[in-house]
């Protein structure tokens, strides 16, 4: 833990410049704050600093949301790019990782020995929304633990704090209002509050969450639900069933979330609810549109379809992998998920479009629970026991309701 928070908020560094990192570099930038962007190809920084804009990521969204390129705004010239990774620790004290879950491990490699050596602490702040499984345990974690894991031998160097939505970054790029949730050890989160995010908060506004763990598995799992939804809205299942969707989906994610390490509460924070409506509901959701794509392209394929639906999306979405990664942990522990399931069966196993519809309308219609609410002993066994107590698959506590 750092004893003391002299820190330099005058500068930030956004190490992966996709589609979000350029977005936070626009608002730092707007807010007089000096952003150095990393990125590994030179050629790319070269033209980041010579055109201020990024070649690669957003920017023709930024041209269709402005009325054309020539309107698009460009990155203050406080902005810089660089491929200098050592050069970047050094000189911040706040690292933003704009990446995705599954490049996380691969950077966090670099960035160990290069914090271990710097003088200063570091901030490293994580707006990742991925789950992963652990190397050693095999258990499913989120980026923070995952972060934590890397570098447990180093814990006076550096704190870890996350950004929760809802939050997308064309908003944040044109500077349109977005509110986000802080989540972390409650004295780095307010000094970030206060420090980086204060200047305009017409903009940009946060609030603060104790709850890292599970406002991360929250921004996580609403992808995967996501995912699903982009495939309903596809299929002629009418106008209540999004609902559904939307409430069964939630009792999935708090339960999940809890066994993970966090809280109930955070599924009802901006960071859950907020977050989910706008992920489920826009087109400006990668997640969303994934789903969308994926039934339109869908040939019998699911290798070959996620290929020519990520052709089509400027960006990464998370939620294909995450529900891998949740699958095989359900499977792994025999837990009863039946829309993480549907999830998995619609975009790995393939069948038919029809299919797809029938299986949507099993796990929400179908589903074997008759309870909306955790019932006090049910909440009394998830915190004394939440690994058995996870609603079963199969086995003696399978039909338990409580």
């Amino acid at each position: 833990m750092m004893l003391k928070l002299n820190l330099d908020t005058s500068r930030i560094a956004v190490i992966g410049p996709g589609r979000l990192g350029t977005s936070f570099a626009y608002k730092f930038g707007r807010d007089n704050i000096k952003v150095t962007l990393y990125y590994h190809d030179a050629d790319i920084c070269r033209e980041i600093n010579r055109e201020h804009l990024n070649p690669k990521h957003l920017t023709e969204d930024l041209a269709l949301r402005s009325g054309g390129m020539d309107r698009v705004p460009r990155l203050s010239t406080r902005v810089t790019a660089t491929n200098d990774l050592e050069r970047v620790v050094e000189d911040h004290d706040f690292i933003l990782l704009s990446i995705t879950m599954n490049r996380l491990p691969e950077l966090l490699g670099y960035l160990q020995p290069l914090i271990e050596k710097k003088a200063g602490d570091t901030c490293l702040i994580s707006p990742i929304k991925g789950l992963t499984s652990d190397e050693l345990t095999k258990e499913l974690i989120t980026p923070s633990q995952l972060i934590h894991n890397h570098l447990f031998r180093l814990k006076n160097k550096y704190q870890v704090v996350c950004i929760g939505g809802p939050f997308f970054d064309v908003d944040i790029a044109l500077g349109r209002p977005v509110c986000v949730t802080i989540a972390g050890k409650s004295r780095i989160c307010r000094f970030i509050r206060e420090e980086l995010f204060k200047f305009n908060r017409r903009e940009l506004n946060s609030y603060y969450n104790f709850d890292i763990v599970g406002v991360e598995a929250c921004g996580s799992l609403k992808n995967l639900v996501a995912n699903i939804k982009g495939v309903a809205d596809s299929l002629d299942l009418g106008d209540s069933f999004p609902g559904t969707i939307f409430a069964r989906s939630g009792v999935e994610i708090r339960s999940l979330a809890k066994l993970l390490g966090g809280s109930f509460q955070a599924f009802y924070s901006q960071a859950g609810v907020g977050d989910m409506y706008v992920t489920l509901s826009s087109d400006a959701s990668k997640n969303y549109r994934y789903g969308k794509y994926f039934y339109q392209l869908y040939d019998g394929n699911t290798i070959e379809t996620n290929k020519r639906v990520l052709a089509r999306i400027d960006g990464t979405p998370e939620g294909p992998n995450t529900i891998k990664n949740v699958h095989r942990y359900l499977e792994k522990k025999n837990m009863y998920s039946p829309l993480f399931q549907c999830a998995y069966q619609i975009f790995n196993e393939g069948g038919s479009k029809s299919n797809m519809k029938e299986l949507l309308i099993q796990s929400c219609q179908l589903d074997r629970r008759e309870k909306e609410y955790i019932g006090p002993v049910s909440r009394a066994l998830y915190r004394i026991m939440p690994n058995l107590w996870y609603r079963r698959e199969k086995g003696i506590l399978a039909n338990l309701d409580m």
